[in-house]
């Protein structure tokens, strides 16, 4: 049964089958909670048709919550996971599992005693019920062997990134302290506008107003226009990696024109 279960709940490879309605359905419920929630933020649609929503959310909350029981139940049999109870809490730490939970979680919390001003903020975790279609997407996993293997290259880029970060809010909180020690206050108040300059958004909220100030600010914006592209330019080459590798992988036979599968 666990088997059959595990099968059931794993994306299906072959289309029309028991496995690929399964996933069909809950793809559905999800897009269709998404849409729900969205359409429940507008009063006039949520006074009329408010009831149906709740009727909705309950029958979405029973589905999702014996899909994310099942597959805790059934992660043994993946090998990752193959010890009894350890491998089940390390199939719910993972990426998946936790969407899975926080998909269902705010439904759960007034039944034990949380206050219901939280309920409503933690009402945003339905929106991950859209991240629950990183199961289901095969795109998904291009995406992950990149980062996996750009990941060097993308923390040292995040790291040169902070560092500029904190040399122009230190420097910016020394030079615009005494002209605007309400906006420069302090260096953690200066990194607001480390931030927006850094990133090239440019709010208008807080800018410098001393000569110094202004020469200072050009620089930083200049060298943090390379930095912010940085990351960007390491994802681009990592995706170009990686297609031109599958594209290898996939090459056909001039002969006899079947695809030569390369390891």
């Amino acid at each position: 049964m666990r088997k059959r279960v595990y099968k059931l709940l794993s994306v299906s490879k072959t289309p029309g089958d028991l496995s690929w309605y399964v996933d069909a359905f809950i793809i559905t419920l999800i897009l269709l909670n998404v849409v729900a929630v969205i359409l429940v933020s507008i009063e006039s649609v949520r006074i009329e048709f408010g009831n149906y929503f709740l009727l909705f959310e309950y029958f979405s909350v029973v589905v999702f919550t014996i899909e994310y029981l099942l597959r805790l139940w059934t992660a043994n049999l993946n090998p990752t996971y193959k010890k009894p109870i350890i491998g089940n809490i390390k199939y719910a730490l993972t990426p998946l599992a936790i969407i899975d939970l926080l998909a269902v979680l705010p439904f759960f919390l007034p039944f034990f005693g949380v206050d219901l001003r939280l309920l409503r903020f933690l009402r945003v975790f339905r929106v991950f019920r859209l991240l629950k279609l990183a199961r289901y997407m095969v795109a998904l996993d291009l995406i992950n062997r990149v980062i996996s293997k750009k990941k060097e290259e993308l923390v040292i880029s995040f790291i040169l990134t902070g560092f500029l970060l904190v040399v122009a809010a230190t420097f910016m909180y020394y030079v615009e302290n005494n002209a605007q020690p309400d906006k420069f206050s302090s260096i953690p108040e200066t990194m607001w506008w480390g931030i927006i300059t850094v990133t090239t958004v440019g709010y208008g909220d807080v800018y410098p107003i001393t000569p110094l100030g202004r020469f200072l600010a050009g620089i930083i914006a200049i060298i943090g226009i390379g930095l912010v592209a940085l990351p960007t330019g390491i994802l681009a080459a990592g995706f170009s990696n990686e297609l031109s590798q599958g594209q290898q992988k996939n090459q056909r036979c001039p002969t006899c024109g079947q695809l030569i599968r390369k390891k």
